[in-house]
């Protein structure tokens, strides 16, 4: 798993070409290089440098997004966990672990962890619940909120 938020890290600040660039592939990740330039008034270069170093640098991370619709997950769910509190990072690493998952956070609050969940179905959701998540020590109990409609979606 990835470092906890707030974990200090050295972030060297960036300039407007910087921000611009981000914007940029932000809204458009296919943008070429030589149109943010030449609404930047730089050159191509510059921008293929600053964005190999803002790569370097961890700002952006270059990934494939897919559909779950399009590849057969037709059901979506958010689960709350429940931990023994002793054991509630190694939960969250069996977790983690398990295909279905494509988020997990442990949080503050009423749950200890929760963890988004995509499934070919409800039958698959059930077989996750109850074959998978079920069995991993330390779970002291979960709620599933299946998703009825994705009203709003970004990536950071």
């Amino acid at each position: 798993m990835e470092n906890a938020i707030g974990a200090s890290q050295s972030v060297s600040r960036l300039d407007r070409i910087d921000q611009y660039i981000i914007d940029a592939l932000h809204k458009d990740g296919r943008e070429p290089f030589a149109q943010i330039a030449e609404k930047l008034n730089v050159s191509p270069g510059m921008i293929r440098q600053r964005y190999n170093r803002l790569v370097e640098l961890g700002y952006l991370k270059v990934v494939a997004v897919t559909n779950p619709l399009m590849m057969g997950m037709r059901t979506m769910a958010l689960i709350g966990v429940h931990t023994e509190a002793s054991k509630m990072l190694q939960v969250a690493e069996q977790i983690s672990k398990l295909e279905e998952v494509v988020y997990l956070v442990v949080v503050s609050g009423r749950y200890d962890i929760i963890c988004e969940v995509f499934c070919r179905d409800h039958e698959d959701l059930l077989k996750f619940l109850t074959e998978k998540l079920a069995k991993i020590d330390g779970i002291r109990e979960t709620e599933s909120f299946i998703h009825l409609k994705i009203a709003k979606e970004i990536y950071f």
